[in-house]
């Protein structure tokens, strides 16, 4: 590919966290835990105030980013064990980019299956891809073994519980490796999935500590349980790695035409000792993961694009993971698959053009029941377990959803339960009659 078909068309880098909180970055803010290079990053770019997660566990909600699909439409719905992946005739991002002519790379959590159902990275439209294929095995941060490509890499520092090489430092040495090989004749797509802060959650059913980390870094000496010194490392660490990633588009000159997101899989989690409480992770939000409550599903969201996105921002335009692919196409001049949900949010990232406009938002979640959400407008209307009851809140008023309208407002609660009914289609492994199998994610 020549440079002039390259012209006018961004590198593109998402960086994905693990279980972060919407309030876990000092530019949400977060008091105690520091993140110099995320909110640097906010400063230069925009920070979202309204971005949402495409589910409230790890593997629906990357199955949305990946496919531009809602979890009313998802392949993968739940965490599930053994695990679902992705139908063979199922377009990613990496796929639609890689027809588009860019290289791309997964490094980090991939979890939607592997090489039983045809749906490893490399079959996905990913021609690089190191890290974890599945999820459960992802909790351990100093594995034994992971993988490069197709090939099992083993990690015999870390055999017999040495615990010296932590995946996420590897992840980050093969994020600067990639886009050091790349010039600017090819653009490229790298999609970063770290698993900060997810908890060791095996390890924390005989450990006081279920949170993996090399060290407790600056916290070392803070009069707060092991539990929480990692939990805040593994996030300065993950803070200092992705500052490393920008000083080095720097170095190569590909700062102005590379477009950076950030943002997480889900809210905070309550695991391996973690307490959400002690850091104030969801900030004025109720809920956490595996909660439709915004808490769980609104996450920390940031993009930056020096040549085209205005610095300084706070956007509240409404938009979950599911627009992802929709605005990597149309960055790429690539054709939009059909049957997905999302919508490019190009013009509300460079200010040209009219804000897309879409009728709701919608998520539903396998474990203890069948909750569903949806919102439209200001409104959403919210059925959670225990007792699945419709609660009505207008999060323009209530960020908080502590004021249930529902009794107020019979007209508009009849309207989004008919919603909720038709923005899904069935699907055999995620009734929505019975409890669906699944594990800690």
């Amino acid at each position: 590919m020549g440079a002039e078909t390259r012209r006018g068309r961004p590198n593109i880098i998402y960086i994905l966290a693990d279980d972060l909180g919407y309030a876990n970055l000092g530019c949400y803010g977060q008091k105690r835990i520091k993140t110099p290079n995320l909110d640097r990053m906010a400063a230069e770019g925009i920070r979202f105030t309204q971005a949402y997660a495409s589910a409230t566990v790890c593997a629906p909600s990357r199955c949305g980013l990946m496919t531009g699909k809602h979890t009313g439409h998802a392949t993968v719905r739940g965490n599930r064990w053994p695990e679902l992946g992705l139908r063979k005739d199922e377009l990613t991002v990496g796929q639609v980019l890689q027809q588009a002519g860019y290289r791309t790379a997964l490094i980090g959590k991939w979890g939607l299956g592997g090489f039983d159902m045809d749906s490893h990275p490399n079959d996905k439209g990913f021609d690089v891809f190191f890290g974890y294929l599945n999820q459960v095995f992802a909790h351990n941060s100093f594995p034994e073994h992971i993988w490069d490509n197709k090939t099992e890499l083993y990690l015999k520092e870390n055999w017999f519980n040495g615990r010296k090489t932590f995946t996420n430092d590897l992840f980050s040495s093969r994020a600067l490796d990639f886009i050091d090989k790349q010039d600017a004749a090819q653009p490229f797509f790298l999609y970063l999935a770290y698993t900060t802060p997810h908890a060791n959650n095996e390890r924390g059913q005989t450990d006081s500590n279920g949170m993996d980390s090399p060290d407790f870094g600056q916290y070392a000496n803070e009069d707060w349980p092991d539990a929480e010194k990692a939990f805040a490392a593994i996030i300065s660490r993950m803070d200092a790695d992705i500052g490393k990633l920008f000083e080095k588009l720097r170095a190569k000159g590909m700062d102005e035409n590379t477009l950076v997101f950030f943002s997480s899989d889900n809210g905070p989690h309550r695991e391996g000792h973690h307490n959400p409480d002690f850091f104030d992770d969801n900030g004025p939000l109720r809920g956490i993961k595996r909660d439709l409550y915004e808490g769980g599903i609104r996450v920390s969201t940031i993009a930056r694009w020096p040549g085209a996105i205005q610095p300084g921002q706070v956007s509240d335009f409404v938009w979950a993971g599911w627009d992802f692919l929709p605005t990597a196409a149309e960055l790429s001049g690539a054709r939009v698959p059909k049957g997905i949900d999302g919508v490019s949010i190009v013009p509300v990232l460079t200010g040209k053009g009219t804000p897309p406009k879409r009728d709701y938002l919608y998520w539903e979640f396998h474990e203890r029941g069948f909750h569903q959400a949806i919102r439209q407008g200001d409104w959403k209307l919210v059925r959670q377990g225990p007792a699945f009851k419709s609660e009505l809140f207008n999060l323009k008023d209530d960020i908080g959803e502590s004021n249930d309208l529902a009794a107020r407002h019979p007209d508009i609660v009849k309207k989004l339960e008919a919603l909720l009914m038709s923005a899904r289609t069935e699907h055999p492994g995620f009734p929505t009659n019975r409890e669906v199998p699944s594990v800690p994610h």
